[in-house]
């Protein structure tokens, strides 16, 4: 049960639970990451002919009927069945018997961008088309920002605090935090981290919106942080769920740990045109300050990456201001996924776990080092680096700032 938060709780990351376009599941995904693999190319969902952007980062390898069962099906939107399928992946990689856990002790507490818009979407189509005695009953919660944290925690009769969190592409890694706080407070275990699924028309205008969509249709030059072509993003799909336990906890019943969430801040842009500094830099120094490390400490960066020009030179600028001059090797995964919105921050975190375990920073794909970027991207394919520490940074629409520090576990050998 959750009590007073103990700051000396360390929590730590027994599970991961990983559906991104280029990789189904966390071998396969770390596989195609490390090896420059993309998952992006032109939209199949629907026709895209008709819309300034036609790319995506999609997955198209995902057959719900394989992983759920009949029942959730007409109840759940494409997101919901993600979030699902990769929260029943990370229990089972951390090695958790829910049913030897008391309901209380176990909550979900998860970020979102949008919710079920394709669910939504063909519901609204029904409502206009043929009357409301056509709209699915389950279109009350399907299309919900809170949806994946309520299925989620029915699923496995979790009860403890839950919650959501909608702070754009930060809410992820404010998810993570928010649990972490949960952990401290005494709850035994918290599954958390996000998914995020907009690839459908309704989704897709409302994503073209922010006038920050990459409209090229080159794949291989679609999405290019810190590049001087850089025009944009790219959407995606998917994310990844995390079993966050205490070390104390894990320890005890023996269980993997990929790491400890050691460090966390959050920060809020100023308003635009008021001269005054974007809080990112603020947020890298809090997480290492509320980690007890330097600079120094950091190995490697796992950047926002928003691809484009102005966003780009705020980051490189927060990120050379406290670690220096190519003081530190910045990459950007997402480039082989899109920009997964709420999912992107989690499948970072679990992207840089697994980065510090294997001795491998994974590049960032189809950018081009020029001598003018203060950041020592990592590109060109991966880097071998021994690693204890790790910075993820992300963004969100309208100036949501935060940042995580992320520790190797206590007594693991260096790869």
């Amino acid at each position: 049960m959750s009590g007073a938060v103990r700051e000396d709780t360390r929590t730590v990351v027994t599970g991961l639970g990983i559906t991104a376009p280029n990789g189904l599941g966390t071998r396969p995904y770390w596989d195609a990451v490390r090896a420059g693999h993309s998952g992006i190319g032109r939209l199949t969902r629907f026709d895209p002919a008709g819309y300034p952007a036609t790319l995506a980062g999609e997955i198209d390898d995902f057959d719900p009927k394989a992983h759920l069962p009949n029942r959730l099906l007409p109840q759940t939107d494409q997101v919901t069945r993600l979030a699902l399928v990769a929260a029943e992946w990370a229990l089972a990689d951390a090695g958790v018997d829910t049913a030897a856990l008391a309901d209380f002790d176990m909550g979900v507490l998860t970020a979102a961008s949008s919710g079920g818009f394709e669910f939504a979407q063909k519901e609204l189509g029904n409502l206009w088309s043929k009357g409301s005695g056509f709209v699915s009953a389950y279109q009350s919660f399907a299309w919900f920002y809170a949806v994946n944290s309520g299925q989620i925690s029915i699923r496995h009769g979790m009860k403890g605090p839950s919650g959501v969190v909608v702070s754009d592409q930060a809410g992820g890694l404010d998810a993570i935090a928010h649990a972490r706080r949960q952990i401290r407070r005494g709850t035994a275990l918290m599954v958390s981290g996000a998914m995020d699924a907009t690839l459908c028309p309704w989704g897709w205008a409302a994503l073209w919106t922010s006038g920050q969509l990459h409209t090229g249709t080159d794949p291989a030059a679609a999405y290019l942080p810190f590049d001087e072509r850089a025009a944009g993003h790219v959407p995606g799909e998917g994310g990844a769920i995390l079993i966050l336990e205490s070390a104390d906890a894990a320890s005890a019943r023996g269980a993997r740990s990929y790491g400890e969430i050691a460090g966390y801040a959050a920060t809020f842009d100023p308003a635009p045109h008021t001269g005054r500094e974007p809080g990112l830099r603020a947020a890298i120094e809090r997480a290492l300050a509320d980690a007890g490390l330097g600079p120094d400490d950091i190995d490697v960066v796992f950047a926002d990456a928003a691809g484009l020009p102005e966003p780009d030179r705020i980051e490189a600028e927060a990120i050379t201001a406290v670690f220096g001059h190519r003081g530190v090797p910045v990459t950007a995964p997402k480039t082989m996924t899109g920009r997964l919105y709420s999912g992107a921050g989690p499948l970072d975190v679990a992207t840089a776990l697994l980065a510090i375990e294997a001795g491998t920073i994974p590049p960032t794909i189809n950018v081009a080092q020029n001598s003018g970027t203060p950041l020592d991207l990592v590109v060109g394919g991966a880097r071998h680096a021994t690693m204890r520490a790790a910075l993820v940074l992300a963004r969100g629409y309208g100036g949501f700032n935060a940042a995580m520090v992320l520790t190797a576990p206590e007594g693991r050998a260096l790869p």
